[in-house]
């Protein structure tokens, strides 16, 4: 088939690539010309393990492109696809503005053809989205008619990064909400490959699921973290108590995030939690689970740092600033809080995170770092062996195989606050790391 992906983040580069790669002929769109040509020459303008490899292997078999030009985009496509960003407003409300300007784009490309085309959103909206905004503004920029000249689906992504092409492969489920069974037939073809259940359902309820599915995940990360809290405070190893708990799969539990360790973070957790409180607000409905979810996420970062203040060194090395290995993504992510409130308090902080790095970031990130916390970016060191030579305190705060590694290379004097658990650092901890060990619950 051939289609156009509008917006070359996480999800639209992830789900271009794996597109090509099944023999489907695509076309990425974005106004930001960095990117654009990371792609036309077969890199990746993220970081996501495997996907620069499908990205040469696409573009080279002529399968992948990308450019800015949109017009030309819609008209040489049948599915449109639409994976710009959602912001969370400071209230919790989401900002549609590039899902507006986007639909408008396409709308107008509409309006030169005559084709029946698909629009498909994957970006993350609240229920109502797709009626009171994106079918509207396609209406009006196109002068065409939904489920009569063109169709709209809503199409939830279920990726998660640093695995988002194995989550692509092999999904918990594919979900398809429309008003019109026609615009369906198209898009339910492109996952007819992938062993997983297909739910096709109305617009509302597919908006919904990946707000239903966020806030449990969510809730599990921060019912894990409060059980390990409790859990220490009583002499008790959360992890060997939850490994326990995680073996009752008779009510379907998923171990994905029932694993005590740091705060959650990222572009979706914290935002979908906030935009659904918010809703609730709006409508009137006492959410007082989901509320508590966030201030609980903030109990956790608040935990990390009294176990860094109990060591009574002011020298702090951050191994990990992302808000997950395998990422180079620092939105909302618990470390940049936890080094703001460090600082704050005059401590000397300096970070080693291989993905994180100021040259090589374009987009999102690069202007994050660059206006939003310049403070933090220039304590970014390029070798780990500095962090460890100016620090008293190494924190281990994200799940890198090769922090392990260092810690058991370089730790030696040094007081480890081990946020992540999983490895056996704590039984070697009295050799290798001369007993100044504390996990955060456990």
């Amino acid at each position: 088939m051939q289609l156009a992906i509008f917006g070359l983040g996480y999800v639209g580069v992830v789900s271009a690539a794996c597109l090509a790669r099944d023999g489907h002929h695509v076309i990425g769109v974005d106004p930001n010309h960095i990117k654009v040509d990371f792609v036309n020459s077969g890199k990746s303008p993220i970081v996501e393990p495997g996907l620069e490899n499908l990205i040469r292997i696409a573009v080279d078999s002529g399968l992948l492109m990308a450019t800015d030009n949109f017009a030309e985009a819609v008209l040489r496509s049948g599915i449109i696809f639409v994976c710009v960003g959602t912001p969370g407003m400071s209230n919790g409300s989401l900002d549609l503005g590039f899902v507006r300007r986007v639909c408008e784009q396409i709308g107008g490309a509409l309006k030169k053809g005559c084709e029946y085309k698909v629009v498909v959103v994957r970006s993350t909206m609240l229920p109502g989205s797709m009626e009171s905004v994106v079918i509207p503004t396609l209406e009006a920029a196109s002068g065409k008619r939904v489920n009569v000249e063109f169709g709209a689906c809503i199409n939830p992504e279920f990726l998660r990064e640093g695995t988002a092409i194995h989550d692509f492969d092999n999904p918990p489920k594919t979900i398809i909400g429309a008003a019109d069974e026609r615009a369906t037939v198209d898009v339910r073809k492109l996952y007819d490959g992938l062993k997983a259940p297909m739910f096709v359902t109305n617009l509302r309820t597919a908006e919904m699921t990946k707000y239903a599915d966020n806030c449990w995940h969510a809730l599990k990360v921060s019912f894990a973290n409060e059980i390990g809290r409790l859990s220490k405070a009583m002499a008790i190893d959360s992890r060997e108590l939850m490994r326990i708990f995680c073996e009752d799969h008779k009510l379907n539990i998923s171990r994905a995030y029932l694993r005590p360790g740091f705060a959650f973070g990222g572009s979706c957790l914290p935002k979908d939690v906030r935009a659904v409180t918010y809703q609730g607000r709006s409508t009137d409905v006492n959410t007082p689970v989901l509320s508590a979810i966030l201030p609980s996420n903030r109990v956790q970062i608040d935990h990390a740092l009294s176990l860094i203040y109990a060591t009574g060194k002011k020298q702090i090395g951050l191994l990990g600033l992302s808000f997950k290995a395998g990422t180079d993504d620092l939105r909302e992510s618990p470390m940049v809080t936890m080094v703001e409130r460090l600082l704050g308090k005059g401590y000397q902080v300096s970070i080693f995170d291989q993905n994180v790095r100021l040259a090589s970031l374009v987009g999102a990130n690069r202007d994050y770092i660059l206006n939003h916390i310049p403070h933090i970016g220039s304590l970014l060191k390029p070798d780990a062996r500095e962090v460890f030579s100016e620090s008293d305190v190494i924190v281990l705060a994200t799940d890198e195989q090769v922090f392990g590694e260092l810690v058991r290379a370089h730790g030696g004097g040094k007081f480890l606050i081990d946020l992540v658990g999983t490895w056996e650092l704590a039984s070697s901890a009295n050799n290798s790391i001369d007993g100044h060990y504390a996990g955060i619950a456990w």
